[in-house]
């Protein structure tokens, strides 16, 4: 008879993301540190976890993950999980900066700037976020 293997710790989902942000090599890393920062700082009900390869944020579902494929501004998407909800009828934000381009009536893609765009976008992006988990 083998002897059961411990099932190994597990790690808290910040270090999984630390440690992925870490290795990562992206030319926008710096700024996707800045607004991984600004999305945690908005709420302590927020989380974050790599999820489809990418630093993604939840509070009760997951809500925004980290478009890595954009390389000259950083890039959200914001979604209502992982599954398509039929439950809504559609999701309205107020975005007056422009920031969002509306992908489905549950997801929606979030542009920011790089380098010196982000500081002044701060404001704007905790209140799409606010706005957006409010639906989650």
């Amino acid at each position: 008879m083998k002897p059961k293997k411990t099932p190994p710790v597990a790690k808290k989902a910040a270090d999984t993301v630390d440690g992925f942000m870490r290795a990562l090599k992206h030319p926008l890393k710096v700024e996707i540190e800045a607004v991984r920062r600004i999305i945690l700082e908005v709420s302590p009900k927020i989380g974050e976890a790599v999820k489809w390869n990418a630093p993604s944020f939840r509070t009760t579902e997951f809500f925004a993950t980290v478009n890595l494929r954009s390389v000259d501004r950083v890039q959200l998407i914001l979604h209502l999980g992982a599954k398509v909800r039929t439950d809504l009828k559609e999701v309205t934000l107020s975005d007056p900066a422009g920031l969002l381009k509306w992908l489905a009536k549950d997801r929606c893609s979030l542009t920011l700037g790089a380098d010196t765009e982000i500081a002044p976008q701060r404001a704007a992006l905790e209140k799409i976020i606010r706005q957006w988990i409010a639906y989650v």
